[in-house]
């Protein structure tokens, strides 16, 4: 009985010698662990946000319930991958540990992201609070962590670097090397797309076309490495896959197929969702601005009537943001 306690206090990485029971359909829902450190890490990211949001509503604030949704939609994904049944066989076979890594780096970023959680903590913070968090912000560490060169190049040979190399199987071999390879997978995620969704404020505004082409330059790379996987005779990882002669699951060399489709489908599904968030925010940007720009012209209409200097036909003239969506007749009648 301690030593089953001990297991659920302090889980092991699955290995040759301490492996886990096969893993069937229902497993990828039953099967959990728990983690002193991620655990008690995503419990705080959660309470955190609530906590702003209830304080919020407490003084009369609104916050948009979509924001919530996806934040606690990006918490529920982080705990699956590591706490769920991904985190307990992700050393174990190839595939699981592959939708772990899409989880981590390109699906729950995502989420995070079209959070907003700087913005949330910027209107709950006030005082000097909320000045460290804006020099911080803008800070020069953080504007060269954010910089798109450098978020783009962490994103594109993150693949490169692991899996053709003998990297992976280190951080299969060493525990510690494992935990910091999920939290680099998180950290470069969200560093990549807090910046390109441009939903929270950060030092870097890129105009939407150059988020869009930064965004195609780099999803190539995770289909190309993907079909690469699939395509090898060899194994990744050999020696550590083949010393768990597993009876149950697919050959490992299947397995590898599959982790490889993985990657190269999961990014193509991510290309479509996240493209079409950022097409949502480019259309509703050029909203903003052009209801910021009629506002801008009425009120200098409105100075100008009062003093005089335009005929009184001329303040009942059609705003600019009107004539932008008339009809070429319409815009004719408004000349």
């Amino acid at each position: 009985m301690m030593g089953g306690m001990a297991a659920w206090l302090y889980p092991l990485h699955a290995d040759p010698e301490n492996q886990p029971e096969p893993l069937t359909l229902l497993g990828y829902l039953t099967r959990w662990q728990w983690d002193w450190w991620a655990g008690p890490a995503l419990l705080l990211g959660l309470a955190l946000y609530l906590w702003g949001v209830r304080r919020l509503a407490k003084r009369g604030d609104s916050w948009p319930v979509g924001r919530t949704i996806a934040w606690v939609a990006g918490m529920a994904t982080l705990t699956y991958a590591m706490l769920g049944a991904l985190g307990v066989y992700d050393t174990v076979l190839f595939s699981v540990h592959m939708i772990q890594h899409m989880l981590l780096n390109m699906v729950a970023p995502v989420f995070l992201a079209q959070g907003a959680p700087i913005t949330l903590a910027l209107r709950v913070l006030s005082g000097r609070a909320r000045h460290v968090l804006l020099a911080v912000i803008h800070s020069w560490p953080v504007k060269a962590i954010l910089f798109p060169g450098h978020t783009v190049l962490a994103m594109i040979s993150l693949p490169f670097v692991l899996y053709p190399t003998g990297l992976y199987e280190f951080t299969l071999r060493n525990n510690l090397a494992h935990d910091l390879l999920h939290l680099w997978m998180v950290v470069i995620g969200c560093a990549f797309f807090f910046v390109l969704l441009g939903v929270d404020p950060t030092p870097w505004r890129m105009p939407y076309p150059l988020r869009i082409l930064l965004f195609f330059l780099t999803m190539p790379f995770h289909a190309f490495v993907g079909t690469m996987i699939m395509g090898s005779k060899s194994l990744v990882a050999e020696a550590w896959y083949l010393s768990f002669d597993r009876t149950w699951g697919p050959s490992p060399l299947a397995d590898q197929y599959v982790a490889g489709a993985i990657l190269w489908a999961t990014g193509d599904l991510t290309m479509v969702s996240t493209m079409s968030a950022l097409f949502v925010g480019w259309w509703r940007e050029s909203q903003r601005e052009a209801k910021r720009e009629d506002r801008r012209l009425d009120r200098e209409e409105q100075l100008r009537a009062l003093s005089g200097d335009v005929p009184g036909d001329a303040r009942a003239r059609p705003s600019r943001f009107a004539t932008m969506h008339a009809s070429p007749r319409d815009e004719d009648d408004t000349r």
